[in-house]
């Protein structure tokens, strides 16, 4: 091998050796290759234990040694968005609960429009963690869009219902009315997005059908949330006064 290296022209060199071996730094790089779709894969444990095998194993200092690589990127960038997620979805709580304020000038009610929003959200999240499927960058995005989405189903019906109890001054039959107005509404609209949702499940690309189906279901159980927990509690709370 040395006489190889003594003997092989410099432009080889610079190809086949130099990405991999420098001689003057005494610096050797070492390629693995991770099936990225195994099934019991977990990156960001699997970069710890190399971690610690190098430190621990091999005796190796911090200094001595460097992790890199489209899965070393990749795992930064999903760590990332879990922390961002937890970050994103408080702020976007406190985000819809100041629009409703702002728009309805109801703090019982601005609460009341918030919770069927979240609870489909993390319902959702819920189900993805106990059927054991790994958060990624299309999973981790059902959350944030079905809160997007179903937050217009809310609007819709709270504005419907302050409308007609302003009228009616009868929170059951106002709850009546708006189920045969703005409900069929909401109920079309909501099974239009699920199916429109469902035609990933023919994508060929896992994540892709992942997103499909629990957004679909999502925004199911949003529309569910908004047409039976919502007039539960507006009949609970009565934010309008008895």
């Amino acid at each position: 091998m040395g006489v190889l290296y003594s003997k092989i022209p410099e432009s080889i060199k610079k190809e086949i050796i130099d990405p991999y071996i420098s001689i003057k730094d005494n610096e050797a790089r070492i390629n693995l290759r991770i099936i990225d779709s195994q099934e019991n894969l977990r990156r960001n444990d699997l970069i710890k234990k190399i971690n610690y095998d190098l430190k621990n194993k091999l005796g190796l200092d911090d200094n001595q040694f460097k992790l890199g690589g489209v899965l070393i990127l990749f795992n930064n960038l999903l760590q990332s968005l879990f922390k961002s997620q937890i970050l994103t979805l408080g702020l976007v709580i406190i985000g819809i609960f100041s629009m409703f304020l702002i728009l309805f000038k109801n703090i019982k009610l601005s609460l009341i429009g918030v919770v069927p929003n979240f609870i489909a959200a993390f319902f959702i999240l819920g189900i993805i963690g106990l059927l054991g499927i790994p958060l990624d960058m299309m999973t981790i995005t059902i959350a944030a869009i079905t809160i997007g989405i179903a937050v217009d189903n809310s609007i819709h019906y709270i504005y419907r219902f302050k409308e007609e109890f302003d009228n009616l001054n009868d929170y059951k039959k106002t709850v009546d009315l708006c189920h045969s107005t703005v409900g069929r509404a909401i109920l079309n609209t909501s099974i239009t997005i699920v199916f429109g949702f469902s035609i990933l499940v023919l994508s060929k690309f896992i994540p892709t059908i992942y997103f499909g189906i629990f957004t679909g279901l999502a925004m199911f159980l949003a529309m569910v949330s908004v047409l039976t927990l919502l007039p539960s509690l507006i009949l609970l709370i009565k934010p309008f006064g008895k």
